[in-house]
């Protein structure tokens, strides 16, 4: 069924077994967490990121800074748009936590562009473990700088 945001407008689904006119109306109401864009669809309001590493030089490496791969962004210039948004790093765990929920997310912020090839740099409220490079983050699109 598709879903609608109110019960008027053009986002509604008739009964397959009325096939003139609205008969019957289904309708679901929105969950909690998602928006609705206007093609009907979840808005995604996050691009993806991988988890590269951390911020190193020849012998040293500082694990409070770790350097994530914006998916899309190929260049520094392309990187400005991200500086300030922040960043999530979701994990899995096998008990619930208090919000009854198994999730743990990890948040961090952009704070500087790494290279001339879209890497930033991103520092987490608690450093990312080892385990985590290769890993996937969410670079939401929020706080705006707009």
């Amino acid at each position: 069924p598709q879903r609608s945001k109110s019960h008027f407008g053009p986002n509604r689904k008739f009964h397959p077994a009325t096939k003139s006119g609205p008969c019957v109306c289904i309708l679901i109401p929105l969950e909690n967490n998602e928006k609705m864009g206007k093609s009907g669809q979840p808005t995604r309001l996050y691009v993806n990121g991988a988890i590269l590493g951390y911020k190193r030089g020849l012998r040293n490496q500082y694990n409070h800074t770790s350097l994530i791969k914006i998916k899309g962004v190929d260049s520094k210039e392309d990187t400005e748009f991200y500086l300030g948004k922040r960043v999530a790093f979701i994990t899995k765990g096998s008990t619930p936590g208090k919000d009854g929920s198994k999730f743990r997310v990890n948040w961090g912020r952009v704070c500087r562009s790494h290279g001339s090839n879209g890497v930033v740099r991103c520092k987490f409220r608690r450093d990312l473990p080892p385990q985590s490079i290769g890993g996937k983050v969410r670079v939401m699109l929020y706080p705006s700088r707009i």
